[in-house]
């Protein structure tokens, strides 16, 4: 039986799209034999067919039903596995020229970036793409996936937030086209595009290695996200070639501002004190930025910061920081080629690719030799 999360459903119980949502969670399984209906539904909770029907397709609001009714229902439809064909059949009719774009943050720069150059890929196919924000919640997630197929999109692209594919590959097996980008998941056969993480964070920590730091601090995101898990491989793997495995500190759980400036408030009050830090984002690498500043420090010269993740406006920073770039052009217009390829074809594809990301050497490193 497919896992379903009954706080999903009080989430979406104002939803407009709530049977989209239960076309995917509440498909017929194999140890399901009896067909549900309305009609069973409706003697099993008591209310009459036609609340059970205004309830399962979104319209329990405009007819004031009430919240204790709509609850019963949408757990009872979701305990007997029930699934309103005619979603599944809407799921499948012609083309709406849009691809849904699932991100974990559109305030990240990075993400937006991305979602940049995604947007104007689909425009000039003629295509339409509506773009939705998790902010790093699978909640979130699992509406904003009833929202683009209750649209009908032709295919989506997503940085997923956790870290179960299963709801991913049955859309995939099922209903639209689904590519993975910048995020992936271990063992899946989804399609993705990514950057080498791992080569990354190894190299963001052997220039700093290099440059004399024996003290060097990482500041992770989201601990179980595929790419933070290889930058960090990436950096505890460059501190053990360096016979610095005793030194290794890793803090931090978020792609986030705040982590990064009060992850750095309490690594600055640590005996001994960083020499070095990595930022695993840019978000990340401004937090450190904040909280270096409020101690009165300065970057090079007290503490060194590299960052992941390129954007411009870190060359206009003072100093000007050294970080890991990733191809963000190259991985939206492989990732909308492979979605395209797979609407056209009416194909699912397998393809799985993985950019390297490079170095840029700014002034944020201190020399210690």
């Amino acid at each position: 039986m497919r896992k379903f999360n009954v706080q999903h459903l009080k989430f979406l119980r104002n939803h407009s799209d709530y049977c989209a949502y239960f076309s995917y969670f509440c498909a017929p399984h194999k140890e399901n034999t009896m067909k549900e209906t309305l009609s069973s539904i409706s003697q099993r909770t008591g209310y009459s067919t036609t609340t059970v029907s205004r309830v399962l397709s979104g319209q329990a609001d405009k007819w004031r039903i009430s919240d204790k009714a709509q609850t019963e229902i949408r757990e009872e439809a979701a305990r007997c596995n029930y699934s309103p064909d005619i979603i599944a059949r809407n799921l499948r009719t012609k083309k709406t020229n849009t691809i849904g774009l699932i991100l974990p943050s559109v305030a990240n720069p990075y993400f937006a970036e991305l979602a940049s150059v995604i947007i104007a890929e689909a425009a000039k196919r003629k295509y339409t793409a509506i773009v939705t924000d998790t902010t790093e919640d699978e909640g979130n997630e699992a509406a904003n996936i009833a929202t683009l197929l209750s649209r009908r999109v032709d295919g989506i692209i997503v940085a997923p937030s956790g870290s179960d594919p299963a709801i991913f590959e049955e859309i995939n097996k099922k209903h639209v086209p689904v590519v993975l980008v910048d995020r992936s998941f271990d063992g899946s056969a989804l399609p993705y595009v990514t950057t080498n993480n791992y080569s990354g964070g190894l190299e963001a920590t052997k220039a700093l290695i290099r440059n004399g730091h024996r003290e060097i601090a990482c500041i992770q995101g989201i601990k179980s996200s595929v790419p933070n898990r290889k930058r960090i491989l990436g950096y505890t793997d460059a501190m053990k070639k360096a016979g610095l495995e005793d030194r290794i500190t890793i803090a931090g759980n978020e792609f986030s501002l705040q982590n990064g400036y009060l992850e750095t408030k309490l690594l600055l009050n640590r005996t001994p004190r960083p020499t070095a830090i990595f930022a695993l984002s840019n978000t990340i690498g401004l937090g450190v930025i904040k909280a270096v500043r409020e101690a009165g420090l300065r970057i090079p010269e007290d503490i060194s910061l590299v960052s992941y993740d390129n954007n411009m406006y870190m060359d206009y920073l003072t100093p000007a920081i050294s970080r890991i770039s990733q191809p963000v052009e190259d991985m939206a217009k492989l990732c909308m080629k492979l979605m395209f390829e797979s609407i056209e074809s009416k194909k699912r594809i397998t393809t799985q690719l993985e950019l390297s990301p490079s170095f840029i050497a700014r002034e944020s490193i201190a020399a210690l030799l």
